[in-house]
């Protein structure tokens, strides 16, 4: 994908936006000052089914991308790339929780932080609502450690058959749990064998995108009106009061409703609802997300009566303490990737140059060697 390519998917940024407002209006509803909307944490569940599927989307993307240009997957890269994206936001939010509940702010239950640190919060279902909403980011650190795996040995073909897999198993599983096995229900659509369908569509999303391209009708849906029907019906089965259909079908219809926005959204970002998506403040909230969602949660509880957890107070800290998080936490880190990545190509280089030095041969110069990378200093991470 010619996207992935260049580090960036057109309109990802605009739909992890979409996802991240619906959560937080999900959860802002009902607290202090702001109207109570029935179901609204339906809103929140289709925003982070969202997520899930983006999640597989780009991941597959990616690795597709690399394995395109380079003939392999560096599970190594792969890892420090997720490494340095994902657990200083994180660790960083779990460690001021730790501190706030043990000078007596807030009250965690047993093993709340022993369950986010490990990221088995979507196992851990009796946790308070401080480190709740870990149990997605765990959902997805599981993906992050099997799928790679699964796609560099067994190949992207027989890796799609693992994704079809849980699409076709996961609503059976969820159903054999809601019937067979009350004991277990509440692990419904939080435990990774039951919610992996939703991130397994985004993969076979990504595998066949490019096949996409050559069903014309398909592509003629997908630009045209009747296309939003799609969404819309994704929303009103997430919607579905009936546990049994939401189990076996519901969530099924909703995955799929989401990839196809997601591959609508990809595929033509230069119409009208593309442009909206890659509008720079539109953008901006995108790459806000993952603070956000970090973030929302101390402040927009319903059941607290504090000042700031009440609206519109709540929703102002929690865009500030996002973009503190981004900030001072997020780009710095990813500054340090960047460094890291880049120290490691000259590495390669400078190897690659003293074996053809060996063989009489003059190597290129690379560079980041020319321009001062070699020199072994970081810069300095900034804003």
């Amino acid at each position: 994908m010619e996207a992935a390519n260049r580090g960036r998917i057109p309109s990802l940024d605009g739909l992890r936006a979409g996802s991240i407002l619906l959560v937080l209006f999900g959860h802002l509803s009902g607290t202090a000052h702001f109207p109570h909307f029935v179901d609204s944490g339906v809103l929140a569940i289709f925003g982070v089914r969202v997520f899930f599927v983006i999640s597989g989307f780009l991941i597959t993307s990616l690795l597709l991308a690399e394995e395109g240009s380079t003939g392999t997957i560096s599970l190594r890269r792969f890892y420090l790339r997720r490494t340095m994206r994902i657990f200083p936001p994180f660790y960083f939010y779990v460690a001021i929780v730790a501190a706030m509940a043990a000078l007596g702010w807030i009250e965690l239950r047993r093993f709340d932080l022993l369950a986010a640190l490990t990221y088995t919060t979507n196992y851990h279902h009796e946790r308070s609502w401080y480190l709740g909403h870990a149990w997605s980011l765990a959902v997805e650190e599981q993906f992050y450690l099997l799928w790679p795996f699964l796609m560099k040995y067994l190949g992207a073909r027989r890796a799609a058959r693992v994704a079809w897999g849980a699409v076709l198993g996961a609503p059976l599983i969820r159903i054999g749990l809601l019937v067979g096995a009350p004991a277990f229900r509440v692990g419904i659509g939080e435990t990774f064998p039951t919610v992996s369908d939703a991130i397994a569509t985004g993969c076979l999303l990504a595998t066949y995108h490019a096949r996409i391209a050559e069903a014309p009708r398909l592509l003629a849906f997908l630009r045209g009106r009747r296309f939003w029907l799609a969404p819309a019906i994704a929303l009103l089965a997430a919607a579905s009061p009936s546990a049994k259909f939401d189990c076996l079908v519901g969530q099924t219809i909703s995955n799929l409703g989401v990839a196809l926005l997601v591959e609508r959204a990809v595929r033509f970002p230069e119409d009208v609802s593309g442009r909206l998506l890659n509008w720079r403040p539109v953008v901006f909230v995108g790459m806000l997300s993952y603070s956000l969602y970090l973030w929302q949660q101390p402040f927009l509880d319903r059941h607290a009566s504090l000042a700031i957890n009440a609206f519109p107070l709540n929703i102002a800290l929690v865009f500030a303490a996002a973009l503190i998080s981004y900030t001072f936490i997020e780009r710095p880190a990813l500054r340090w990737r960047a460094w890291i990545e880049r120290q490691r190509r000259v590495g390669r280089r400078r190897a690659i140059g003293a074996t053809a030095i060996g063989a009489g041969k003059t190597p290129a110069v690379a560079p980041e060697i020319v321009k001062g990378w070699g020199s072994g200093r970081p810069p300095t991470p900034g804003l």
